[in-house]
């Protein structure tokens, strides 16, 4: 499937009207003209998509009807936390990372070079959190205790999940008004556009801190497992490490994001635009290695601090080993290589090496390296099932993107009608 161009549209030259909606009539026959595919859905893409979509609804279905047992999933007592749950809660916040931090980069430290990426970024970050809730649900199952999660009913509003609930919920608002503005200059309303506009400096703070508190918060979820987890993953500054990885894992998969679309949406991009990503993505590639840096040598210091290196002679020291040098100081190393040399594709290899490693990191966290001393038997391993599912709601996340960003001003430049007011 390689460069194979996913239902994309050329809208270079699209014109600078607004759309006119001035009825109910009018508004349902826009919604319906948006709704039509906008080039041949008969892609090789569609169809394998559709097929793990379709595959991962029946797998839903019989999540909730058999429960969290075999075939559905291989969890059980000792691994309370699967493959889902690590992709998507753990992951996935990290790699919607990219939102928050190019927002703080623009909007606070007004750096504005870097704006054009900066849609396409909380939108990335909107689906991650909304795939989040979908997963939540799938893996709790008990859907009608869910408002129990904000309420604090039962359980307490001082529980870990209390805080990481609220966050989640608070931050899909958050991520929807900073988005908002596109949906407005999509629907052509000047007097919506102009309201979230003016709201969006106070967007992005609260977005900020939302999101700061949310990435701590799934590490300190995790330290409520001490003595579970394996020493040299395991540390009471948990929350920070998780906080500062999403940084690099966020930029990291706004750099990805960006080469695909470079070549899936080409046509929604000019030369002025196309030009400038290569510029934007050395700068990125900069943050990402002081970063990661960062992150290596908090790694390594704590690991000497709290006395882990005694594990370092067996497998699960191995393991560590690969993790922190192959997945962590070699991307780094890459990173700031890439930059100085003006290689892009040395430091787009690096960003995905960055992303694998925060795949394993939270897998490590979550199963691998938690009650790593059970006998090999009683070991988690996921079910096809659970990878399934998976693949369906990554494949449900990318039809969302594509559908908004072939009808949305995402990729492309604002209308000049919306950019004044902005001025």
């Amino acid at each position: 499937m390689a460069g194979e161009k996913l239902e994309t549209v050329n809208v270079e030259h699209i014109a600078e009207e607004k759309p006119k909606i001035d009825s109910f009539k009018e508004f349902r026959a826009f919604f319906k003209n948006e709704f039509k595919p906008k080039s041949n859905p008969s892609t090789a893409f569609n169809l394998l998509s559709g097929i793990a979509v379709i595959c991962g609804l029946f797998a839903i279905v019989l999540r909730f009807s058999m429960g969290l047992g075999q075939p559905v999933t291989n969890l059980n007592q000792f691994s309370p936390w699967g493959l889902l749950f690590g992709f998507y809660v753990m992951s996935g916040a990290a790699f919607a990372g990219g939102g928050y931090v190019l927002a703080f980069i623009v909007y606070i430290l007004g750096v504005k070079k870097y704006q054009p990426l900066l849609r396409a970024a909380v939108l990335n970050a909107f689906l991650f959190y909304v795939c989040c809730a979908v997963v939540l649900l799938v893996a709790f199952g008990r859907w009608w205790n869910i408002p129990n999660v904000f309420i604090g009913n039962e359980y307490g509003a001082l529980s870990v999940l209390f805080v990481v609930g609220w966050l989640f919920l608070l931050y899909i608002l958050t991520s929807a008004l900073q988005f908002s503005p596109a949906v407005a200059e999509w629907l052509g309303n000047t007097k919506y556009r102009k309201m979230v506009g003016s709201l969006a400096l106070g967007a992005v703070a609260f977005g900020i801190t939302l999101s700061i508190l949310h990435q701590a918060g799934l590490g300190a979820l995790l330290t409520m497992a001490k003595g579970k987890i394996h020493p040299l993953w395991y540390t009471e500054l948990l929350p920070g490490m998780f906080f500062v990885s999403s940084i690099f894992a966020g930029l990291s998969m706004v750099i990805v994001e960006g080469m695909i679309s470079e070549k899936v949406f080409a046509g929604q991009m000019d030369d002025e635009q196309r030009s400038l990503r290569n510029a934007l993505t050395m700068g990125l590639a900069r943050i990402c290695g002081g970063v990661i840096f960062a992150y290596f040598a908090l790694t390594v210091i704590l690991a000497q601090r709290e006395g882990d290196f005694a594990f370092i002679n067996s497998a699960m020291g191995y393991w560590w080993l690969l993790e922190i040098i192959g997945f962590v100081a070699v991307p780094g190393l890459m990173f700031i290589h890439g930059a100085q040399k003006k290689n892009v594709t040395t430091i787009r290899v690096a960003a995905i090496i960055a992303m694998v490693g925060i795949l394993l990191n939270r897998y490590n966290n979550v199963f691998i390296a938690y009650n790593w001393n059970l006998p090999f038997a009683e070991k988690y391993y996921p079910s096809v099932m659970e990878a399934v599912i998976t693949i369906a709601v990554v494949s449900f996340q990318i039809w969302v993107f594509r559908w908004v960003v072939n009808r949305m001003p995402v990729m492309r430049k604002s209308p000049q009608w919306a950019s004044k007011l902005d001025k």
